[in-house]
Order: C-alpha cells, then structure tokens, then sequence
C-alpha cells in the first residue's frame, strides 16, 4: 500500500529528458485558373498573410500552368491573398495544422472585376513537444547523461520507455518494433527487438516512440515502434563531422564472486570512434557513416538460489564476461533527376563479434560443496548486410507523390560454443556450432495524395523471408547436452499487405482512419529425425485497424482518442528448436507449435500547452490474446529447469502515463513522466513437449506498478550545459513470478567549444550502483528467486568536431 501511495502521489510530478522542440510546417499548394474561362492563369501574385494582422509573411508567383507552392509554412491560422492586373484581389482561409507536410488547395478561380471574397481564419500553434498525434521525437544529442553509449543506453530515458532483462519495454510491455529509418532490419531484429546495445549512439540523430502506430506500419509490435533515425547531413558543399568517446565500467565489485571461479570484469574499457562524412551539390546528395564500438562490460552476475519441493536446495552464480566489436558502416546517395522524380541508394554493413566467458558454480545449500562448475567460452560473429532503392515521383501538385522501393538484407550468424564440465569425478568436454542464415526481401510501394483538409494514402508491401538454421551438437563425458535435439530446421515466411489511411484536419478537429489488411504464411520444416518436434506453421488472413482523433479545445488544450489492432507474431528465435546451454541447469528451448498473439489498444489523451512548458495525460488499455512468454518446467527425476516459449491466455494493461515539461528560469529546466499501470495475467494450463511432455497451471495474477523519471537540465554557461535523470522502477509481475524495484541517477555535462564546431562531454550513469535485476519465479516442485548484479555504472568522456 505504501507502494502504491507513493506511485499515486507522484502521479503528477512525471518525467523525461528534454523533447526535442520540432515546429510543424507544411507546404501549401494550388492552381489559379480564370472562373469563366477555366484557363489557367501564369504569373498571378500569391501571397499569405497573418490572420490576426494581416502581416505579409509569404509570397510567390504562379507558373505556366498556374500553379504554386508555398513551403515550409507553420502551423497556424492565414489568409491567402490572390492578385493580378485585371481582377479583383481575393482571400480565404487557410489553415496550416500538424498531421500533413503538404496541403492542396485545389483550383482557385479569381473572376475580373469582382471584389474581394471574404476572409478565411485557421488556428494552431507549435508545442515545445511534437504536436503530430503519431509519435513524440527525441534528438539524440539532448541526451547528456548517455552520450558515448549504446542506443539502448539512450533509449532508457525517454518517456513510457524502461528495459527490463536488457529488452526495451514500451508501458512495461516488451512487443516492441524497432526501426532503423523507417524500415526493419536484421541489425535490430524483424518483428523482434536485438543488437541495440551493439548499435553506437553516436551514429543517431534522433528517436521516434510510436506509442499508437497508424495502418501504415506493419501490424506487429503492440506495444508500439521505436523509430531509429541515423545522421544524414543535407548542407550545400562538403562538410562532416568526426569523434572519439571512451569510457570505464564496472567500477567496484557488487557482489563477491562464489569460490574457485575465474575473476569478474573490473574496470571495463570502452571505446567509439565515428566519422560521418557529406557532399551535397546540385542534384547529388552522397554520404557516409561509420562507427565502430569496442567495449568489455560484466554482461551478467547473477546468482540464484532454487529450492524444490523435495528440499533440495541449489545454489549458483552465472559470470558472464564479455568482450564486443561492432563495426557499422551506412553510406548512400540521392539524386535528384529533376523537380519530378529522385531516385536514393543506401546500404548498411553491420559486423558484431562477441567473446563470452562464462563460469557457473553449482553448490548445496549451505556452500560446503561444489556439485558442478560448467565454464563456457562462446564466439559469435554477426553479420549483416542490407541493400536498399527508392524511387520517389512528385506530381505536380505539391505533396502529391508516389514512392516505391526495395530492400535486400542478408544476416548470417555464426555462434560456437565450447564447454568445459567440470564434476567431483571427472571433467567433460563439450561444444555446438550454430549456422543461421536469414534473408529478407522487402518490397514497398506507397501513394500519397494532398487534399484540401489532410490528405489520402494507400500502399503495398511484399516481404519474403527465408531462415535456414543448422545446429550441430557435440557431447562429452556424463553430458547435460541433448545431442539428439540437433540438426537442420528452415523457417520461411511470406507476408502480402495492403492499407489506406485518411487523414482530415481543420482548426479543431485532427482525425485518422486506417485499415490494413494482412495474409501470413508461416512454415517451419524441422529435421524429421528431431526427438520432440516435427514440421509446424500457420497461416492467417486479418484485418488491422486504426483510428485516431483529436479536438482543440483551444489554442493550448487539446483532447485525443486512439485505437488499433495489431499482433506480435513468433520470431524465428521464439520457435527454435534447438536448446540453449548458456545455463547449464536453466535451458531455454523454442516451441514450433507457438502462434501469435493479438492485441487490443484503446487510449484516451490530454495535452495543455503552458506558458514555456506543457503538460500531458494518457489513459490507456491494452488487451491481448494468446500472450506469448516463456514457461519453466522440470520433469520427473531431474532438476533440471526448461524454459519454453508458450501461449498463455488473455493477459491486460490498464495504465496512466504523463508528462510535465517546464522551463523555470533561463537556466533550468525539468522534465517529469510517470506511468502507473495495472497488469493482469488470466489463469491459464499449457504442456511443455520438451524433452518429455510437463503440464503447468498458472494461476491469475496481478499487480500494481509503474515507473518515474526526473530529468534536470541546468545552462551552467553560454557554452557549458549539465544534466541530471533519476528512475524508478517499481515491482511488476512476469508469468510464473516478479520482478523487483528499480532505482539509478544519471549525470551529464557538456561544453561547446572552438566556436561551436567541438563538443566535450563527461558523463556517469547508475552513480549509487543501485541497479540490480531481482526476480522470483515459482513454478509446480520448485521455486528460485535471482538477483543480477551486471554493470550498470559507467563513466564516459569524449569529444567531436564539425566541419
């Protein structure tokens, strides 16, 4: 109850780290034409004044055919005014909102001798936080307290966003699509999440959340998007930008090592050159990005107690030391063929080598005696490869275009793992090699047309893709390896959709409707030799809605409603049949008969713009069928411990989530969000095949919990900014368990130096080592209860120059 008081109580004091500011525009167009004659009409005067003074601010002639464009116009409330020799001025409103980059007029007709038709008036302003219903953006940069990390270390301050397990959770839910610009790729998974904690933060240039995706995004991911935007330079000439960071984890030891084990990681090095390079002329935008990101981190220290029904009780640690080389390269180029038609070409290289080293003690319960010591080594190389076209048609009419593309990835991994298992009678040698191979073609085509109030689009995508696995196992002496549960298995998938989206907007009412309709076939071919599992798929034909509604009450209220449709389907990984032996007594296996999970997002929301600040509030529900999750088991005469992935039932989220943003004076400034919810996980039976059949029972449960962050941003000078974020994370449930609180403090400066083109940055983060992952699972003849102690405090400098 305590608990609870202090999450409700805080309720409205909620946080973030500074949004960054964005001001919505958009380019108007139209076409004059002759009101007798329809004939269009060249060199017509068009000008756009402010409503409320009638200042000039924008202005053009129109061409041959008539027509004109006006850009980068911002949001708010105008009055067109049409004039020429030989007709009489005329005006009428025009509106500039926050939903389209383009509106189109249409035809205006100007008669001769008439005067000047009435006067139009729209309103709307600008918020500090992205105003465009679908999304909030955040600039990377902003971001003292993380810079030098990773992209997952980034992501972890935004608002509704937390990690649990080293998964980035939306709302406390970890269905999350991750994008790199705008497309999915092996790098960060296909309808899962990986690799951001490979992925150098330096290399971003901003973050996109999508917490109610529109039609226009695949259906899967119902906790919603995560958009990674990658630096693009677009200024005249040559110009680029060059950095170095580094940094030292693992400060302090947390927690003794149990005996006769190898040492922990201490002092971990970390190190991230960048070069990002640009040439824009004439018709030619070419680029480059490359980063590469070496570090040494305590991946995991965890230790486990398990307890079972016969008394037994096991003690362990699981040491994880890891050693990572990632290597990104991005590089394209745009050409502009003329004012109608530009053509872009990009490709992504991606190479991550892991090296762990991992000791496992098993001892009994009061420590007296080593049962088991499994020391693993595993080498993993990752590597990716994506091509990418694009073909882009503007028509006449601004905004009114048609693009068209095709993406390529190729993703190999190669993972070896050697064992060594060590018993009080004799020493075992085992290993595995796993062989995957994962290509995708993605093929997109899209139409987008203004109208007068919003605009219309609809558009096609195509995925074919293709998971050959191979795993090959290689036992030792009185092996805890499965030899037989290996083999060959292909995972292919085929994925034809189609959506429309319309889009209306006037000074009061933003409104979206959507429907995207989308066929899945999924087969996954299994070694018929396999002991458990044989050949599985699926296949659906479903339609995924979206609906999206907003109302101005005025110039600094607004009220919005959301809903849609979207599913997670199993991701190659999830129905794998191959164990996983990075826990020598704790084994995590797929399931080939798993299917997708269906979800249902309502939200309701409230937006007041205040005076240098604003505020936000959100009411939602979530309801999901068929929820996915990993259900642990043992069967008869083992302790052993299978994790597999599984069905539960129906399982909901009912939360409030909002944000309070304030300037107080000209050198400080905080942001607060919190997000309180409410899980629920029906009761529910499933049978685990592997490696013999094993029922469990789960019962309901529920729990109360939510998070905050306070992020204080202080201009200590002209030139010198520091920056200060606290979380919380309260207790939440997971099937089977819990998992325990939460809590760090981030700090951050930075200092513009040599005129503004060199930057410095010091930072440190989880200053009170307080970060520690703690979990209780219980399940039918035993229970055990976890607490990591990984690095999570870390201090990084560095240092990058413009040119």
């Amino acid at each position: 109850m305590k608990l609870k008081t202090i999450l409700v109580l805080s309720f409205i004091v909620f946080t973030i780290f500074n949004i960054s500011a964005q001001n919505n525009s958009a380019t108007i167009s139209g076409q004059v034409k002759d009101k007798t004659s329809k004939i269009t009409l060249p060199y017509v005067n068009v000008a756009l004044k402010s409503a409320k003074d009638q200042k000039f601010l924008f202005g053009t002639v129109t061409a041959e055919d008539g027509r004109f464009n006006l850009a980068a116009v911002p949001s708010g409330n105008y009055i067109l005014e049409i004039t020429t020799i030989g007709y009489k001025i005329k005006t009428q409103k025009v509106f500039v909102g926050t939903l389209s980059d383009f509106l189109d007029l249409n035809t205006i007709e100007i008669e001769e001798d008439i005067n000047a038709l009435e006067e139009v008036i729209v309103t709307s302003k600008a918020p500090e936080m992205s105003a465009k219903m679908d999304k909030k953006v955040f600039s990377v940069a902003d971001n003292i307290t993380q810079s030098g990390g990773s992209v997952l270390q980034s992501i972890q301050n935004l608002p509704g966003v937390t990690l649990n397990d080293g998964k980035v959770q939306l709302r406390g839910n970890d269905k999350v699509m991750v994008l790199i610009d705008g497309k999915q790729t092996a790098l960060t998974g296909f309808g899962n999440q990986s690799g951001l904690d490979n992925i150098p933060a330096s290399a971003i240039e901003k973050i996109e959340i999508i917490n109610n995706p529109s039609s226009k995004f695949d259906a899967n991911g119902n906790a919603g998007i995560i958009n990674i935007i990658y630096k693009k330079n677009k200024q005249e000439g040559f110009n680029g930008k060059v950095g170095i960071s580094s940094g030292y984890g693992a400060l302090w030891e947390r927690k003794s090592n149990l005996p006769t084990i190898r040492p922990q990681y201490q002092v971990t090095p970390k190190i991230n050159p960048s070069l990002s390079l640009n040439y824009r002329k004439n018709k030619i935008n070419a680029y480059v990005q490359a980063d590469y990101l070496y570090t040494e981190t305590l991946n995991k220290n965890e230790f486990v107690t398990r307890t079972y029904d016969d008394g037994t009780i096991i003690n362990q640690q699981t040491l994880r030391n890891r050693d990572t080389h990632f290597t990104t390269v991005k590089s394209g180029i745009d050409w502009n063929y003329n004012e109608h038609n530009t053509f872009a070409f990009s490709a992504l290289f991606g190479s991550e080598k892991i090296i762990d080293n991992g000791d496992e003690p098993f001892f009994n319960q009061d420590y007296s005696q080593r049962l088991r010591l499994w020391q693993f080594l595993e080498d993993e190389l990752k590597t990716t490869v994506m091509v990418s076209t694009s073909y882009e048609h503007k028509f006449k009419e601004a905004g009114h275009k048609l693009n068209a593309g095709i993406n390529y990835t190729y993703h190999r991994e190669d993972e070896k793992y050697f064992f060594t298992n060590i018993l009080p009678t004799f020493t075992g040698q085992d290993s595995f090699k796993l062989l995957s191979d994962e290509k995708v073609i993605d093929i997109n085509l899209d139409y987008i047309q203004p109208l007068k109030y919003g605009r219309f689009e609809t558009g096609f995508k195509f995925r074919n893709r293709e998971i050959p696995t191979n795993m090959q196992f290689f036992p030792g002496q009185n092996s805890p390896i499965d030899a037989n549960a290996g083999g060959w298995a292909n995972y292919k998938e085929i994925i034809p959709a189609l959506y429309s989206n319309y889009i209306y907007e006037t000074d009061k009412i933003e409104a979206e409707l959507g429907l995207r309709l989308e066929y899945v076939n999924l087969q996954y071919d299994v070694n018929p030799n396999h002991p458990t599992y044989k050949s599985n798929g699926y296949d659906y034909t479903e339609p995924f809605p979206s609906v999206r509604f907003g109302y101005k009450l005025d110039e600094k209220n607004k009220i919005t409603a959301f809903y849609n449709r979207r599913v997670d389907r199993p991701n190659e990984v999830d129905i794998r049949i191959f164990p996983k032996y990075d826990d020598a007594e704790i084994i995590k296996v797929g399931n080939p008969s798993l299917r997708p999970q269906f979800t249902s997002a309502f939200e309701v929301g409230y937006k007041k713009n205040l005076e240098k600040g604003y505020f936000t509030a959100s009411l939602y529900y979530r309801i999901i069928n068929g929820t996915i999750t990993r259900i642990a088991t043992t069967v008869p005469g083992s302790t052993l411990i299978y994790n597999v992935f599984q069905n539960a039932d129906e399982s909901t989220s009912t939360g409030v989530e909002a944000i309070y943003s304030k300037e107080v004076t000209s050198w400080y400034s905080f942001n607060v969000n919190g997000n309180l919810y409410k899980n629920t996980i029906d009761a529910f039976t499933v049978t685990n095949l592997y490696p013999v059949p094993s029922t469990y029972y789960g019962e309901r449960q529920q729990m109360v919990s939510g998070n905050l962050k306070w992020n204080n941003t202080l201009q200590l000078s002209k030139t010198l900014k520091g920056q200060v974020s606290a979380i919380y994370l309260a207790p939440d449930i997971i099937p089977q368990g819990k998992v325990g609180s939460r809590f760090s403090v981030d700090l951050g400066l930075k200092k513009t130096v040599q005129k503004g083109k060199g930057e410095v940055f010091l930072n440190a983060t989880d200053i009170f080592n307080t970060l520690v992952l703690q979990k209780e699972i219980k399940s039918e003849g035993f229970s055990y209860i976890s607490k990591d102690y990984y690095e999570t405090q870390v201090i990084r400098f560095g240092y990058s120059f413009k040119f």
